[in-house]
């Protein structure tokens, strides 16, 4: 029988501490593959440069000074937690190897966690607002004819939509950028944190020492012209579509923003997984009209299966 005095909980810190650290170097999260990391130091972050892409004029006079759009679009943190608890008699009875593979998980649950705010944003994507007041995936994101906003405004799509179509939708992204097109906004890292004095009321009245993890954080959108949400088969000349889609996106003043031509970043849930790298990897294909042709998408972008799409 152990005795519970600070050197066994001291010990048992140690060791749980070890198992969440464990478990974190085990997992390998996806979200950095389709979202900025953003550092936050406040309560919430308010995204008033969406929608600017800086450009250049030839300098003739004094320059021209450029304000951001004022987008009201903000990201507001949430916290997020996850607690084990430990009965003092499994301490008594030394029976606390139980619970190592519960902090091993905790540990690999805490370290993917980002993923679970990003990837669902995507499937949201086509009911959930942006910067620009439409939705992420929309038919009519407005485009300006000229840079400060006063010229006519055009509405352009960035969602392949088939009427018909009642599978998963499926993404085109481009990852080329420094800002990719979602945000994860990182306010306070996960934090393992004990509460194990035997002399804590919980303790005296259930027989219960506390472990837990602690973080704040959220996710948004940035740029919806860094991707295309399609509900339509996923096939050779549906993607094919996406990146001409995506290659005609300009900015304010009809400027050619020059996306879909660097790296390319098919998002599929596990369903289309062999689909997407028959498109990826195969030298030829079917075109989907039944001829077998040669793939000329073959390892024009890569393939992410998200686990929490």
């Amino acid at each position: 029988m152990a005795i519970v005095n600070s050197a066994t909980l001291n010990a048992l810190r140690v060791a749980f501490n070890k198992a969440f650290e464990d478990g974190k170097a085990k997992a390998q999260p996806q979200y950095k593959a389709v979202a900025t990391v953003v550092p936050s130091s406040a309560k919430s972050n308010t995204y008033g440069w969406l929608g600017q892409w800086p450009r250049f004029r030839e300098w003739v006079g004094d320059r021209v000074l450029n304000s951001m759009k004022e987008h009201s679009y903000a990201i507001t943190n949430k916290d997020f937690e996850s607690t084990v608890v430990v009965d003092r008699n499994d301490i008594e009875d030394d029976t606390i190897g139980v619970y190592s593979p519960m902090f091993n998980e905790m540990g690999y649950a805490s370290d993917v966690f980002p993923d679970e705010l990003v990837f669902p944003l995507l499937n949201a994507g086509f009911t959930t607002l942006c910067y620009d007041g439409q939705y992420f995936f929309d038919t009519d994101h407005p485009v300006n004819a000229k840079v400060d906003g006063s010229g006519a405004v055009t509405s352009v799509s960035n969602a392949i939509i088939d009427a018909g179509y009642t599978g998963q939708p499926w993404f085109l992204l481009d990852v080329s950028r420094s800002l990719k097109p979602l945000i994860y906004q990182d306010r306070k890292k996960p934090q393992f944190v004990p509460m194990d004095n035997p002399n804590d009321e919980r303790v005296f009245t259930n027989k219960e020492f506390r472990y837990g993890v602690d973080l704040r954080a959220n996710a948004g959108y940035g740029f919806w012209q860094m991707a295309v949400g399609v509900k339509k088969t996923l096939g050779y000349q549906t993607l094919w579509d996406a990146i001409g889609m995506m290659k005609g996106f300009k900015a304010d003043g009809g400027r050619p923003l020059g996306l879909g031509k660097g790296k390319l970043l098919l998002v599929v849930p596990s369903s289309m997984e062999q689909l997407a790298l028959q498109l990826k990897e195969r030298e030829n294909i079917n075109d989907g009209t039944g001829a077998t042709v040669s793939n000329e998408l073959r390892n024009k972008f890569d393939v992410l299966v998200a686990d929490f799409l």
